[in-house]
């Protein structure tokens, strides 16, 4: 739990009052967070008051109950977590947008207006964004009497027509991007404006693959959650199901045994370290420096494959269960992991110097893809992009969760928010991870991996929070009868991040796109829900 402990909430909860914003504590939060009622007519006028009191939007999500609409919002203040919500009538779903002063709501909000219908009145843009052309202006997937096979077979109609922005001006041109790319990437959609080379303007579509994982997850007991969980995106298998996890247990108030956590942040580890090496590869490759692409490809294969030697998969799917993990390690696993975490700690000593050295791969990345700290802060981005422009958040620290807040862990941070700064904070993890690792081996206890969980009990809540490699996982879950899954909605950092890849690009050559790109790495997966 946060070292906090929300000291700072009375000034909060004054100033609100003297602001005329009635607030009710909510008896049944969602832990570890606390919960406040808000009138919807208030609703609108609450983010002001949030933003000046230096709170960090961190998620929006709306459930139907008991026939009509309600919408929760969290915020994060020094590692403290508060969810406030309010509720509509579904004849008249009429809220205030926190999008003017939280533009990181935008795009959340507008997903709750695609699938449950709800309109956020000043909402700065409220197009479609998630549903595309699926459905009709009237139906609404995620309401409770709307079917998860849809209705009907007929093929979905194509997505034209969307009103990308219009840059106009003499030699101002468009270049439009994907949602099918030469590569085997997920489909997302950029629409350029450029001006010779130089980029005016970036506007992403996503959401092509939607794959209805809210809707899925209704009706869900604990273990088939977590298998739901573990593939809202790929690359983040652990982190999403650990949050999924904490949520679940959190109302069932089930205690997950010590060597069950260990192994769990271990999980989470590999999972970061394997994403940093792909990624820096990566970038390598977009600038031509094909000898970084396959030394950081080779030492990620191999990380993978005692992956799936130690744990049964490549990606860690299905690693953990409710209460604990699937898998326990012997001597000889712990002994191999050791093993691993020295070889690649000298493979990588020995390749960063060459990274560094390189003149042409500095030309190119160094002053490409700025992200300044205030940009950053307010689309609300998060992990390693926020950290590379200076915000010096880790929810491993600053929440302080198990097993982290018992394990001394390095935080690197950086100021220049360019794609090199991006590069040398994830490399930076690479090594902070390694030590979490040795640390999390060291001294693995003995004893179970898991424990029973009892079904939790009808209308109670759980917010999972999770530091995975992009940053912030949030998880809510709010449980019906039998201990069945009534509502799920994770929250992946992608939600915040892909902006950041609108803003940073500005004044860069469309030719620096790829590596642009690629240092963001937002998930397609994580907000094609």
């Amino acid at each position: 739990m946060s070292q906090s402990r929300f000291t700072w909430l009375p000034k909060l909860l004054s100033r609100l009052a003297k602001s005329r914003l009635a607030l009710s504590e909510c008896p049944d939060a969602p832990r570890p967070a606390l919960a406040y009622g808000v009138q919807a007519e208030d609703w609108g006028r609450l983010p002001v008051y949030l933003q000046e009191q230096g709170c960090r939007f961190a998620g929006l999500w709306a459930e139907v109950r008991d026939g009509r609409l309600a919408v929760l919002a969290c915020v994060e203040k020094q590692g403290d977590y508060l969810v406030f919500e309010t509720e509509v009538p579904i004849a008249k779903p009429e809220l205030g947008s926190w999008s003017p002063v939280y533009p990181g709501a935008n795009r959340l909000e507008r997903h709750a207006r695609d699938l449950l219908g709800l309109v956020f009145l000043n909402s700065p843009d409220a197009r479609r964004w998630t549903r595309h052309q699926a459905w009709g202006e009237d139906e609404h997937p995620l309401r409770k009497d709307f079917p998860a096979e849809g209705h009907g077979s007929a093929p979905t109609p194509a997505d034209a027509g969307y009103p990308f922005e219009r840059v106009e001006g003499e030699a101002v041109y468009e270049i439009p991007v994907g949602p099918v790319h030469a590569g085997i990437i997920e489909p997302g959609h950029f629409r350029f404006h450029a001006l010779g080379e130089t980029v005016l303007n970036l506007e992403a579509r996503l959401g092509y693959v939607h794959k209805g994982i809210e809707k899925l997850a209704e009706g869900r007991d604990g273990a088939g959650l977590l298998r739901l969980a573990a593939r809202v995106s790929g690359d983040s298998a652990v982190a999403h199901a650990w949050a999924a996890a904490q949520a679940l247990e959190r109302t069932s108030g089930a205690e997950v045994p010590e060597r069950g956590l260990m192994l769990r942040a271990l999980l989470a580890e590999r999972e970061r370290i394997a994403n940093h090496l792909g990624d820096i590869g990566a970038i390598c490759n977009d600038v031509g420096f094909s000898f970084a692409h396959m030394q950081f490809g080779r030492l990620r294969e191999l990380w993978l494959r005692r992956n799936a030697a130690l744990f049964g998969h490549r990606l860690l799917f299905d690693t953990l269960v409710p209460g604990g993990v699937a898998r326990n390690l012997d001597k000889d696993g712990v002994l191999a992991l050791l093993a691993d975490c020295r070889a690649l700690r000298k493979e990588v000593t020995s390749l960063f110097p060459v990274l560094r050295d390189s003149q042409s791969l500095r030309d190119r990345l160094m002053g490409a893809g700025v992200l300044a700290k205030d940009q950053a802060q307010r689309l609300g981005c998060l992990g390693f992009v926020a950290r590379a422009s200076g915000i010096d958040y880790d929810l491993r620290r600053d929440h302080g969760y198990a097993p982290y807040e018992r394990l001394s862990l390095e935080h690197p941070l950086h100021q220049a928010g360019d794609v090199a700064a991006r590069v040398l904070q994830r490399a930076e993890e690479i090594y902070a991870s390694l030590g979490a690792i040795r640390q999390l081996l060291d001294r693995l206890p003995h004893g179970p991996i898991a424990v029973s969980l009892k079904p939790p009990e009808p209308g109670t809540r759980g917010l999972g929070l999770v530091d995975g490699w992009r940053g912030e996982i949030l998880s809510y879950v709010r449980f019906g009868e039998g201990g069945r899954v009534s509502r799920y909605f994770p929250r992946d950092p992608s939600w915040f991040n892909w902006p950041a890849l609108e803003v940073l690009i500005h004044g860069n050559i469309v030719p620096d796109f790829p590596v642009c790109n690629k240092s963001i790495n937002g998930s397609y997966a994580g907000v094609d829900l």
